[in-house]
């Protein structure tokens, strides 16, 4: 569980510069006064004859009131000094510099993930019904409520697959009644497919698995391998059935002719599947998750030797019997002319061959699964106040956009949107979660666009949108190219040559890098030889500047029985320029006086990197994109390769991550593993048949179908 915009309880002091320097103390006087003060000791027992006593002392500081009467020291005359004289002190929050907001309400965001072992659906219905428990108690004025269930796409895709399995099997039925014009004998499948499918589950059981997405579509799948079988058995009894034959009788000797045949086809097609199971990445998951005799039992229980033919599947045998005619004549013709089908097949599989090379690749197709984010950027070093402002701009954009086409349920704000803990205020994330799919006209990445040409007239900040979703699609960009280099100088080069030559590229659109070299900092530079002359070290420099600038933790204190921080910090109008910098004082440990740090430091203000980042091990700058409507995957990552490779020193490395990467990593191995599931199958049937001969006139056949099937792809615009 992670909690955002969560604002846990501190005592914030803020220190008053002048106020110490008028009072002669320094920043680790006040640290030191509040640890030696703020102590909670065991101080022994106290034992009679019949009772004992623990001890335990008490500093009474429970409230501010209690903090700014804390005494810190003792003036010139011999005064009090109480730290409510050099310090605002107040019950405030930890931190200050970050916003949750949903439909423009402040709160507090819990976000729940599963662990890698959990299921999804059962953790969303146990967080619904843990919410439902809590409500009651909640104080006045405040609400709990959803605002982003990853489970509802999830329970969508799977209802769609059983509405797809539910049709499967309604469909096959329909078939088999049509051709074999027998409800009775239609039974039989009837029959065969659901206790296949539940027997699935067994196996499913003991090895592991769930029923999700994946697996349903396997058993989908999984009818057609059952229905193949059980059609040709049946077809086979059903025949010699017609002809005479006594049922029991026709249910074995049909079996038994074409057993063999079947067996080898279930094998085949089981086979296929083993060497695709080892695919890396998600595409290995995938196939992973995919990973028989009934038919004759019923059909000798069926009487199908009484069976009748109704007119719908006469009329077909009739269809089906001028087919097979006009079939056996072409045939027949073209055997006399080996050569002409040679040529025939030589051509379309070297057209196949071409068209394959041209044709668009893509990790997964886009899909919508209710969410979209809206992502704002301000320039590097912009402050909170002035991220917050844009943000608010951006918000009333989406609140716009949400009343006019009433697609938006709800809209979470989030600063600063890095997520990445660090200190930077100058970003801001949107998250958008949209009403069911039924209930809007748009789809998310439609809505995402929308908003983003209508937030790009905000002045000083860039605004990216992407929508997660589908196979290997998370939050990122889709494209993530990393140029790796010797040093980030030479590296801030090639990475802006890249850069634009990528703004150039109409299919890449939002192109970032991770690579920020406009942050403003000031470099602090220590005269050492000073420092050591006047008696300050370079501890007490360092640990001022980060109390003063940068708040420090120096204690805590307990109210109603939980431990809170002591947080002490410079107020905010005393850490505004580089004058307030250099006026904090710091006490000589040689002399016991106090001497300001502009005796004793340098500034330098320039212009740095916000991170140096590395990928597999190297230095390395991240180019990230997303895709323009008809651009796929396979050309941004091609149009990278070609442009480092062409354009770029030989120095320059490329490696990809997110979505490109697992793209490149299992699309890699795809091809030859697609020729170990061939040479698995040639080898299974050459088992089944005990010759090589007949497998191989078989497996001829399989490249041309691959290849004969881009032409289908291409036809309509597939990748």
């Amino acid at each position: 569980v992670a909690v955002g915009g969560g604002r846990r309880y501190a005592m914030r002091i803020w220190l008053d510069r002048t106020a110490l320097a008028a009072r002669q103390l320094t920043v680790a006087d006040i640290e030191s006064a509040l640890r030696r003060e703020n102590v909670q000791l065991p101080a022994g027992r106290l034992e009679s004859q019949t009772r004992e006593f623990s001890l335990r002392t008490t500093v009474g500081l429970d409230e501010e009131a209690d903090f700014r009467a804390l005494v810190i020291g003792r003036s010139p005359n011999n005064q009090l000094i109480r730290l409510g004289e050099v310090a605002d002190v107040r019950l405030a929050a930890e931190d200050e510099r970050s916003i949750m907001n949903t439909d423009g309400k402040p709160g507090i965001g819990i976000q729940v993930e599963a662990q890698s072992k959990a299921n999804m659906l059962d953790v969303a219905q146990g967080m619904r019904k843990a919410i439902e428990r809590v409500r009651p108690s909640l104080p006045k004025g405040m609400s709990l409520v959803v605002n982003m269930d990853n489970s509802v796409s999830i329970q969508a895709a799977l209802h769609e697959v059983v509405i797809a399995l539910a049709l499967a099997f309604i469909s096959v039925l329909i078939v088999i009644y049509a051709f074999l014009g027998s409800l009775r004998a239609t039974l039989i499948p009837a029959i065969t497919i659901p206790v296949s499918i539940v027997a699935t589950f067994t196996a499913m059981y003991a090895l592991g698995y769930t029923i999700n997405v994946l697996t349903l579509l396997a058993l989908v799948l999984a009818i057609g391998l059952v229905v193949d079988d059980a059609i040709v058995v049946l077809e086979n009894i059903f025949r010699r059935a017609e002809e005479g034959e006594p049922t029991v009788v026709a249910a074995v000797n049909g079996s038994k002719e074409i057993g063999f045949a079947v067996i080898a086809t279930t094998l085949t097609l089981a086979a296929v599947f083993v060497p695709i199971s080892f695919l890396p990445g998600d595409i290995g998951r995938l196939f992973r998750e995919f990973g028989l005799t009934l038919t004759p039992m019923l059909a000798s229980k069926a009487n199908l030797d009484k069976v009748k033919h109704n007119k719908v599947a006469e009329a077909i045998d009739r269809f089906f019997t001028r087919v097979s005619a006009a079939y056996e004549r072409r045939l027949r013709s073209l055997i006399r002319r080996p050569w002409l089908i040679v040529a025939a097949v030589g051509g379309l599989m070297a057209a196949g061959a071409l068209t394959f090379h041209y044709l668009p690749t893509e990790f997964a197709p886009m899909a919508d699964v209710g969410r979209t984010v809206v992502f704002m950027e301000a320039p590097e070093g912009a402050s909170f106040d002035y991220t917050t402002s844009n943000a608010a701009k951006l918000e009333a954009i989406v609140e716009a956009e949400r009343r006019q086409y009433d697609d938006i349920e709800r809209v979470m704000l989030r600063l600063p949107g890095n997520f990445s803990g660090g200190g930077d205020v100058n970003s801001a994330r949107i998250f958008l979660v949209l009403k069911d799919w039924r209930e809007r006209t748009r789809s998310a990445q439609q809505i995402g666009q929308s908003i983003a040409r209508k937030a790009s007239a905000i002045p000083g900040v860039r605004i990216n949108t992407f929508s997660p979703g589908g196979l290997g699609r998370g939050f990122g960009k889709p494209v993530q190219a990393s140029l790796g280099g010797p040093d980030y100088e030479q590296l801030s080069v090639w990475s802006k040559q890249l850069m634009e030559l990528a703004q150039q590229n109409p299919g890449l659109i939002q192109v970032d890098t991770n690579y920020k070299e406009r942050k403003p900092q000031i470099r602090v530079a220590v005269d050492r030889n000073r420092a050591a002359d006047l008696g300050v070290s370079l501890q007490t420099i360092g640990s001022t500047l980060e109390t003063m600038l940068g708040s420090r933790i120096v204690t805590t204190y307990v109210d109603r029985g939980r431990e809170y921080n002591v947080i002490l910090q410079s107020r905010a109008d005393e850490r505004a320029t580089t004058t307030d910098l250099t006026n904090i004082q710091v006490r000589s440990d040689r002399t016991g006086q106090l001497i300001p740090l502009s005796n004793l430091v340098t500034l330098h203000e320039v212009a740095g990197a916000m991170a140096l980042n590395r990928f597999n091990r190297i230095r390395s700058i991240e180019i990230s994109a997303g895709l323009a409507d008809g651009y796929t995957m396979g050309e941004a990552v091609k149009w990278f390769q070609d442009t480092v490779r062409e354009k770029l020193p030989a120095g320059a490395s490329l490696a990809f991550n997110g979505e490109s990467g697992e793209f490149l990593k299992s699309g890699g191995q795809l091809y030859t593993t697609f020729m170990f599931a061939i040479a698995i199958v040639f080898l299974v049937l050459a088992a089944q048949f005990e010759s090589f001969i007949h497998p191989a006139i078989i497996m001829v056949t399989v490249p041309l179908a691959l290849l004969g099937a881009v032409f289908g792809l291409k036809l309509y615009g597939l990748s």
